[in-house]
Protein backbone atom coordinates (compact mmCIF):
# COMPACT_ATOMS: atom_id res chain seq x y z
CA UNK A 1 0.00 0.00 0.00
CA UNK A 2 1.43 3.40 -1.01
CA UNK A 3 0.43 6.51 1.23
CA UNK A 4 0.95 10.04 0.31
CA UNK A 5 0.62 12.81 3.43
CA UNK A 6 0.69 16.37 2.60
CA UNK A 7 0.82 18.54 5.32
CA UNK A 8 3.59 16.44 6.98
CA UNK A 9 5.87 18.13 8.25
CA UNK A 10 2.89 19.56 10.73
CA UNK A 11 2.26 18.89 14.31
CA UNK A 12 -0.37 16.01 13.44
CA UNK A 13 1.06 15.11 10.36
CA UNK A 14 4.14 13.85 12.02
CA UNK A 15 2.42 12.23 14.54
CA UNK A 16 0.47 10.75 11.98
CA UNK A 17 3.57 9.32 10.47
CA UNK A 18 5.15 8.04 13.05
CA UNK A 19 1.88 6.27 13.95
CA UNK A 20 1.53 4.69 10.42
CA UNK A 21 5.63 3.66 10.58
CA UNK A 22 4.97 2.06 14.09
CA UNK A 23 1.52 0.00 12.75
CA UNK A 24 3.61 -1.27 9.55
CA UNK A 25 -0.06 -1.86 8.53
CA UNK A 26 -3.27 0.08 7.84
CA UNK A 27 -6.61 -1.91 7.72
CA UNK A 28 -4.53 -5.22 7.82
CA UNK A 29 -2.53 -4.06 4.03
CA UNK A 30 0.97 -3.46 4.37
CA UNK A 31 2.75 -0.10 3.99
CA UNK A 32 5.18 -0.33 1.32
CA UNK A 33 5.36 3.34 0.21
CA UNK A 34 5.48 6.68 2.35
CA UNK A 35 5.40 9.99 0.41
CA UNK A 36 5.63 13.00 2.85
CA UNK A 37 5.40 16.66 1.29
CA UNK A 38 4.76 20.09 2.87
CA UNK A 39 6.57 23.45 2.14
CA UNK A 40 9.19 22.17 4.97
CA UNK A 41 11.11 19.43 5.31
CA UNK A 42 9.17 16.20 6.92
CA UNK A 43 10.99 13.78 8.95
CA UNK A 44 11.32 10.35 8.04
CA UNK A 45 10.63 8.22 11.28
CA UNK A 46 13.44 5.06 11.47
CA UNK A 47 11.79 2.11 9.55
CA UNK A 48 9.85 3.51 7.37
CA UNK A 49 9.14 1.80 4.27
CA UNK A 50 10.27 3.41 1.36
CA UNK A 51 9.98 7.09 2.31
CA UNK A 52 10.45 10.16 0.71
CA UNK A 53 10.40 13.69 1.92
CA UNK A 54 9.30 16.80 -0.74
CA UNK A 55 9.74 20.30 -0.47
CA UNK A 56 7.05 21.71 -2.39
CA UNK A 57 3.52 23.84 -2.62
CA UNK A 58 1.22 21.27 -3.38
CA UNK A 59 -1.08 24.25 -4.64
CA UNK A 60 1.48 25.61 -6.99
CA UNK A 61 0.79 24.38 -10.78
CA UNK A 62 1.59 21.23 -12.00
CA UNK A 63 2.47 19.68 -8.09
CA UNK A 64 -0.79 17.89 -7.48
CA UNK A 65 -0.21 16.20 -11.01
CA UNK A 66 3.09 14.98 -9.99
CA UNK A 67 1.88 13.58 -6.25
CA UNK A 68 -0.98 11.48 -7.99
CA UNK A 69 1.12 10.21 -11.11
CA UNK A 70 2.58 7.62 -8.61
CA UNK A 71 -1.11 6.37 -7.49
CA UNK A 72 -0.84 6.09 -3.92
CA UNK A 73 -3.75 4.27 -2.21
CA UNK A 74 -4.37 6.35 0.48
CA UNK A 75 -3.94 10.35 0.58
CA UNK A 76 -4.41 12.05 4.22
CA UNK A 77 -4.57 15.90 2.85
CA UNK A 78 -3.58 17.70 5.80
CA UNK A 79 -1.81 20.69 4.15
CA UNK A 80 -3.86 23.77 5.14
CA UNK A 81 -3.31 27.53 5.93
CA UNK A 82 -4.61 27.72 9.92
CA UNK A 83 -7.73 29.59 10.97
CA UNK A 84 -6.12 33.10 11.83
CA UNK A 85 -3.75 33.33 8.65
CA UNK A 86 -6.72 32.20 6.43
CA UNK A 87 -8.32 35.49 7.51
CA UNK A 88 -5.57 37.21 7.73
CA UNK A 89 -4.18 36.19 4.20
CA UNK A 90 -7.63 36.05 2.02
CA UNK A 91 -5.81 35.43 -1.38
CA UNK A 92 -3.24 32.71 0.80
CA UNK A 93 -5.99 31.41 2.12
CA UNK A 94 -8.19 30.39 -0.53
CA UNK A 95 -4.99 29.56 -3.04
CA UNK A 96 -3.84 27.08 -0.51
CA UNK A 97 -6.91 25.51 1.22
CA UNK A 98 -9.87 25.97 -1.65
CA UNK A 99 -7.63 25.62 -5.08
CA UNK A 100 -4.41 23.59 -3.64
CA UNK A 101 -7.28 21.01 -2.82
CA UNK A 102 -8.95 21.24 -5.34
CA UNK A 103 -5.91 20.53 -7.92
CA UNK A 104 -5.21 17.11 -5.88
CA UNK A 105 -9.04 15.81 -6.50
CA UNK A 106 -8.88 16.98 -10.04
CA UNK A 107 -4.97 15.46 -10.42
CA UNK A 108 -6.70 12.18 -9.07
CA UNK A 109 -10.00 12.50 -11.72
CA UNK A 110 -7.92 12.98 -14.45
CA UNK A 111 -5.42 9.76 -13.72
CA UNK A 112 -8.34 7.37 -14.56
CA UNK A 113 -7.92 4.04 -15.61
CA UNK A 114 -9.71 2.76 -12.63
CA UNK A 115 -7.87 5.02 -10.12
CA UNK A 116 -10.10 4.99 -6.97
CA UNK A 117 -8.08 6.18 -3.50
CA UNK A 118 -9.38 6.73 0.00
CA UNK A 119 -8.87 10.67 0.03
CA UNK A 120 -9.10 11.49 3.79
CA UNK A 121 -9.33 15.37 4.42
CA UNK A 122 -8.92 17.29 7.23
CA UNK A 123 -11.97 19.46 7.57
CA UNK A 124 -12.79 21.91 10.80
CA UNK A 125 -15.39 22.96 12.92
CA UNK A 126 -15.39 26.40 11.41
CA UNK A 127 -17.72 24.83 8.70
CA UNK A 128 -20.28 25.64 10.77
CA UNK A 129 -21.39 29.44 12.27
CA UNK A 130 -23.60 31.43 14.78
CA UNK A 131 -26.96 30.78 15.68
CA UNK A 132 -26.15 27.76 17.28
CA UNK A 133 -28.36 24.90 18.54
CA UNK A 134 -26.63 23.17 21.76
CA UNK A 135 -25.55 20.61 20.68
CA UNK A 136 -24.74 21.08 16.96
CA UNK A 137 -26.63 17.58 14.99
CA UNK A 138 -24.51 16.45 12.72
CA UNK A 139 -27.72 17.66 9.69
CA UNK A 140 -26.64 21.15 11.08
CA UNK A 141 -26.20 23.24 7.92
CA UNK A 142 -22.49 24.52 7.12
CA UNK A 143 -22.80 28.28 7.21
CA UNK A 144 -19.34 29.17 8.28
CA UNK A 145 -18.43 32.52 9.79
CA UNK A 146 -15.01 32.46 8.80
CA UNK A 147 -13.04 32.57 5.37
CA UNK A 148 -10.83 29.46 6.85
CA UNK A 149 -14.44 27.88 7.50
CA UNK A 150 -15.90 28.77 4.02
CA UNK A 151 -12.93 27.33 2.32
CA UNK A 152 -13.22 24.08 4.15
CA UNK A 153 -16.72 23.68 3.52
CA UNK A 154 -16.37 24.62 0.12
CA UNK A 155 -13.73 21.83 -0.19
CA UNK A 156 -16.01 19.20 2.07
CA UNK A 157 -19.08 19.99 -0.44
CA UNK A 158 -16.10 19.04 -3.62
CA UNK A 159 -15.35 15.62 -1.36
CA UNK A 160 -18.69 14.85 -1.20
CA UNK A 161 -19.41 15.57 -5.07
CA UNK A 162 -15.96 13.79 -6.55
CA UNK A 163 -16.70 10.61 -4.30
CA UNK A 164 -20.24 10.56 -5.32
CA UNK A 165 -18.98 10.64 -9.31
CA UNK A 166 -16.71 7.78 -8.47
CA UNK A 167 -13.37 9.41 -8.86
CA UNK A 168 -12.57 8.72 -5.20
CA UNK A 169 -13.66 7.52 -2.16
CA UNK A 170 -13.62 10.80 0.42
CA UNK A 171 -13.88 10.84 4.28
CA UNK A 172 -13.88 14.05 5.82
CA UNK A 173 -12.61 14.72 9.17
CA UNK A 174 -13.86 17.86 11.05
CA UNK A 175 -11.21 17.94 13.78
CA UNK A 176 -12.01 19.52 17.41
CA UNK A 177 -9.41 21.96 18.56
CA UNK A 178 -6.51 20.25 19.26
CA UNK A 179 -5.53 20.37 22.74
CA UNK A 180 -3.02 20.12 24.00
CA UNK A 181 -0.80 21.13 20.86
CA UNK A 182 3.48 20.87 21.52
CA UNK A 183 5.58 23.17 20.69
CA UNK A 184 5.15 26.64 20.09
CA UNK A 185 1.94 28.85 19.55
CA UNK A 186 1.04 28.57 15.98
CA UNK A 187 -1.22 31.26 13.44
CA UNK A 188 -4.10 29.74 14.34
CA UNK A 189 -6.83 31.63 16.35
CA UNK A 190 -7.51 29.03 18.86
CA UNK A 191 -3.97 28.47 19.52
CA UNK A 192 -4.45 29.99 22.99
CA UNK A 193 -6.35 26.93 24.24
CA UNK A 194 -3.50 24.68 24.24
CA UNK A 195 -0.75 27.49 25.41
CA UNK A 196 -2.82 28.15 28.75
CA UNK A 197 -2.20 24.35 29.50
CA UNK A 198 1.21 23.97 27.80
CA UNK A 199 3.44 26.82 28.65
CA UNK A 200 1.95 26.66 32.76
CA UNK A 201 3.20 23.22 32.64
CA UNK A 202 6.39 23.69 31.42
CA UNK A 203 6.88 26.93 34.04
CA UNK A 204 6.37 29.61 31.47
CA UNK A 205 3.27 32.77 31.79
CA UNK A 206 0.93 32.40 28.74
CA UNK A 207 -1.45 34.79 27.64
CA UNK A 208 -5.64 34.11 27.85
CA UNK A 209 -7.59 36.63 25.61
CA UNK A 210 -11.03 35.20 26.07
CA UNK A 211 -12.77 35.08 28.96
CA UNK A 212 -13.58 32.08 31.34
CA UNK A 213 -17.48 31.21 29.79
CA UNK A 214 -15.81 30.53 26.28
CA UNK A 215 -16.94 26.81 25.88
CA UNK A 216 -15.09 24.93 23.18
CA UNK A 217 -14.89 21.18 21.88
CA UNK A 218 -11.77 19.51 22.38
CA UNK A 219 -9.49 16.11 21.57
CA UNK A 220 -5.84 15.04 21.82
CA UNK A 221 -3.13 14.98 19.29
CA UNK A 222 -3.09 10.80 19.73
CA UNK A 223 -7.25 11.22 19.53
CA UNK A 224 -6.55 12.78 16.40
CA UNK A 225 -4.46 10.93 14.72
CA UNK A 226 -6.52 7.58 15.59
CA UNK A 227 -9.23 9.68 13.80
CA UNK A 228 -7.32 9.76 10.80
CA UNK A 229 -6.92 5.84 10.96
CA UNK A 230 -9.95 5.15 11.27
CA UNK A 231 -11.07 7.23 8.51
CA UNK A 232 -9.14 5.78 6.41
CA UNK A 233 -9.95 2.07 7.19
CA UNK A 234 -13.85 2.51 7.76
CA UNK A 235 -16.00 1.10 5.53
CA UNK A 236 -17.78 3.95 3.40
CA UNK A 237 -20.67 2.20 2.40
CA UNK A 238 -22.31 3.48 5.36
CA UNK A 239 -21.52 6.94 5.06
CA UNK A 240 -24.11 7.36 1.91
CA UNK A 241 -23.71 10.76 0.44
CA UNK A 242 -22.67 12.49 3.62
CA UNK A 243 -18.74 11.90 3.24
CA UNK A 244 -17.65 14.19 6.34
CA UNK A 245 -18.57 14.46 10.11
CA UNK A 246 -18.05 16.18 12.91
CA UNK A 247 -15.49 14.27 15.80
CA UNK A 248 -16.21 12.93 18.90
CA UNK A 249 -14.87 15.29 21.66
CA UNK A 250 -14.96 16.92 25.28
CA UNK A 251 -16.93 19.91 25.19
CA UNK A 252 -15.46 22.46 28.10
CA UNK A 253 -14.86 26.19 29.06
CA UNK A 254 -11.86 27.67 30.02
CA UNK A 255 -12.81 28.16 33.36
CA UNK A 256 -12.83 23.97 33.10
CA UNK A 257 -9.40 23.88 31.21
CA UNK A 258 -7.66 26.07 34.16
CA UNK A 259 -9.14 23.88 36.71
CA UNK A 260 -8.02 20.59 35.10
CA UNK A 261 -4.71 22.43 34.87
CA UNK A 262 -4.87 22.98 38.75
CA UNK A 263 -5.48 19.49 39.74
CA UNK A 264 -2.57 18.33 37.03
CA UNK A 265 -0.42 21.36 38.14
CA UNK A 266 -1.32 23.19 41.45
CA UNK A 267 -1.96 26.79 42.15
CA UNK A 268 1.36 27.84 40.81
CA UNK A 269 0.83 27.15 37.32
CA UNK A 270 -2.49 28.29 37.14
CA UNK A 271 -0.99 31.93 38.27
CA UNK A 272 1.06 31.97 35.02
CA UNK A 273 -1.94 32.49 32.89
CA UNK A 274 -2.23 35.98 32.21
CA UNK A 275 -5.69 37.87 30.90
CA UNK A 276 -5.12 40.09 27.92
CA UNK A 277 -7.30 41.77 25.58
CA UNK A 278 -6.69 40.44 21.39
CA UNK A 279 -10.47 41.94 19.73
CA UNK A 280 -8.97 39.71 16.53
CA UNK A 281 -9.06 36.50 17.88
CA UNK A 282 -11.94 36.84 20.52
CA UNK A 283 -14.28 37.64 17.21
CA UNK A 284 -13.12 34.57 15.65
CA UNK A 285 -13.32 32.60 19.14
CA UNK A 286 -16.98 33.45 19.40
CA UNK A 287 -18.15 32.11 15.75
CA UNK A 288 -17.43 28.71 17.00
CA UNK A 289 -19.90 26.46 19.25
CA UNK A 290 -18.93 24.36 22.39
CA UNK A 291 -20.76 21.40 21.41
CA UNK A 292 -21.44 18.56 19.50
CA UNK A 293 -23.57 15.79 19.28
CA UNK A 294 -21.01 13.75 16.73
CA UNK A 295 -23.50 11.11 16.45
CA UNK A 296 -22.49 9.30 13.24
CA UNK A 297 -18.75 9.17 13.96
CA UNK A 298 -19.40 7.63 17.03
CA UNK A 299 -21.14 5.52 15.52
CA UNK A 300 -18.53 4.71 13.08
CA UNK A 301 -16.37 4.18 15.69
CA UNK A 302 -14.59 7.28 15.84
CA UNK A 303 -13.25 7.88 19.79
CA UNK A 304 -11.88 10.88 21.62
CA UNK A 305 -11.25 11.74 24.98
CA UNK A 306 -14.10 12.08 27.80
CA UNK A 307 -12.64 15.03 30.02
CA UNK A 308 -10.42 17.32 30.17
CA UNK A 309 -8.09 15.89 32.72
CA UNK A 310 -7.72 13.20 30.28
CA UNK A 311 -6.24 15.98 27.95
CA UNK A 312 -3.92 17.25 30.19
CA UNK A 313 -2.62 13.01 30.78
CA UNK A 314 -2.17 12.53 27.10
CA UNK A 315 0.53 15.38 26.95
CA UNK A 316 2.20 14.61 30.04
CA UNK A 317 2.67 10.96 28.53
CA UNK A 318 3.29 11.94 25.11
CA UNK A 319 5.43 15.16 25.32
CA UNK A 320 5.98 15.13 29.16
CA UNK A 321 7.76 11.67 29.55
CA UNK A 322 5.25 11.12 32.99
Amino acid sequence: MKILVTGAGGMIGRKLVERLVADKTLGGKAITALTLVDVVDSPIPDGAPAAKSIVTDFSEKGVATTLISERPDVIFHLAAIVSGDAEANFEKGYKINFNGSWALFEAIRLEGDGYKPRFVFASTLAVYGPPFPDPIPDEFALTPSSSYGTQKAMTELMLADYSRKGYLDGVGVRLPTICIRPGKPNAAASSFFSGILREPLAGKPAPLPVGDDVRHWFASPRAAVGFFITAATIDTAALGVRRSMTMPGVSATVGEEIEALRKAAGDDAVKLIQRTEDPFVAKIVLGWAGRYAAELATRMGFKAEKNFDEIIRVYQEDEMGK
